[in-house]
């Protein structure tokens, strides 16, 4: 007699037919669990192998808490209870940056809102005490309508300056262009009310456009605008595709920026995302960072990985949390300075504590004195602080150039 699908489900093992002595096949390792027969399961296995929901995620967070614990277990070959290193590190960090791009928020710089004329009209040039050059300052005509001339000149010729695309850099500066006019008529008329100047009419005339100009570059190569193709960037150590490749990057950086000026959050949110990726190069550079520093010690590379990943892993649980709790600070915004203390002191503190960890964790891993541990953990964070760094521009200019 044939035994049933079941029982040779609860004795054998489906995929080579091994006797079962457990809940997993002792020789190619299968859960003796269907999938297919239980819905449980089957959300289980999707999830296991990111996220491991067997407890361990939360031992391990636990375990990692305390500075250098998590390492030196790993390290011992106490394996099993806890999450492998490199596993954790990639779901904090694609979790962190994940909370990044919707709790922080990098909107566009709001100027001061100018005061109105006297004729309750929006003052569009700036604030006069702001300025430190003001019409009201002049007791003369002649000396309000020699500054209104420089004042326009200096606009004018600015607004000849602007690289292709900002068009609303212009149009702000067409407002001031109409505004300055506005303002010294104004004066001039405080001054002498029937002085000749008032019946000609303003070299600009307000409501009209102002003459087209050549548009400019941010770049200027030869005392000429940059141009891709006409005008390009020459880097003679670079070969001719090399340099063909710079300035088509350059220029669709110059091309993206008015957007990344209009919608920052936009190049915030992208940038933040990339940052995970940005780790991935970072986590084995400072790895080799750390076996330069402890050759005397004789372990391997990837030892050293073990550590450098934890280390890394820790900074992304403390950023999730700095991004939760201003996430929380965010909820209960209030224009009072007292009313953010709190959330802002949480964060600085968790800041602080992030360097604190690092140093305790080496001295507890690398088992050094702390004098020499202090130095070498102020060698490596000099060293890679500058790589981050390097590679923040790195990712700043990258994401600009795909934004």
């Amino acid at each position: 007699m044939t035994p049933s699908h079941d029982a040779v489900h609860a004795s054998a093992c489906e995929n080579c037919q091994t006797p079962l002595q457990g809940g997993f096949c002792h020789v190619c390792g299968q859960n003796a669990h269907n999938p297919l027969r239980s819905f449980g399961h089957a959300v289980e296995e999707v999830f296991e192998s990111f996220w491991h929901l067997d407890g361990r995620i939360f031992r391990t967070l636990r375990t990692l808490l305390s500075p250098g614990r998590l390492a030196n277990a790993y390290l011992a070959g106490h394996r099993a209870p806890y999450v492998a290193p490199l596993r954790l590190f990639v779901i904090l960090s694609v979790l962190t940056f994940f909370v990044a791009q919707l709790t922080l928020h990098f909107g566009e710089v709001k100027l001061p809102e100018p005061p109105p004329t006297e004729d309750g009209k929006a003052n569009l040039v700036a604030a006069p005490d702001e300025s430190g050059i003001t019409f009201s300052k002049q007791t003369t005509v002649d000396a309000v309508i020699k500054e209104r001339d420089q004042m326009l000149e200096g606009l004018v010729a600015a607004r000849t300056t602007l690289p292709p695309g900002l068009g609303f850099v212009r149009e702000r500066m067409d407002q001031n262009i109409f505004a300055t006019q506005r303002l010294a008529r104004e004066r001039i008329a405080q001054l002498q009310p029937d002085h000749p100047v008032l019946a000609q009419p303003d070299r600009y005339p307000e409501g009209q456009p102002l003459p087209e100009v050549p548009e400019g570059s941010l770049i200027s190569i030869g005392g000429k605008p940059f141009d891709a193709e006409t005008n390009p960037v020459r880097i003679d150590w670079l070969p001719d595709f090399a340099n063909r490749w710079f300035n088509k990057k350059l220029a669709r950086a110059e091309k993206n920026a008015p957007r990344v000026t209009q919608e920052p959050e936009l190049f915030f949110t992208r940038l933040i995302g990339s940052v995970p990726s940005a780790l991935f190069v970072l986590v084995p550079v400072f790895a080799l960072l750390l076996k330069f520093a402890y050759i005397e010690t004789r372990r391997v590379y990837l030892e050293h990985l073990v550590v450098a990943l934890y280390s890394h892993a820790y900074l992304c649980l403390c950023f999730l949390a700095i991004c939760l709790v201003q996430a929380i600070g965010n909820l209960f915004a209030s224009d009072s300075f007292g009313a953010a203390i709190p959330h802002r002191a949480v964060i600085i503190g968790l800041l602080a504590w992030m360097g604190v960890y690092l140093l305790w964790m080496q001295q507890r891993v690398y088992r050094q004195h702390w004098i020499i541990t202090l130095l070498k953990f102020s060698v490596l964070g000099a060293l890679y602080f500058m790589m981050l760094i390097t590679a923040l521009i790195s990712l700043v200019l990258t994401t600009w150039v795909n934004t």
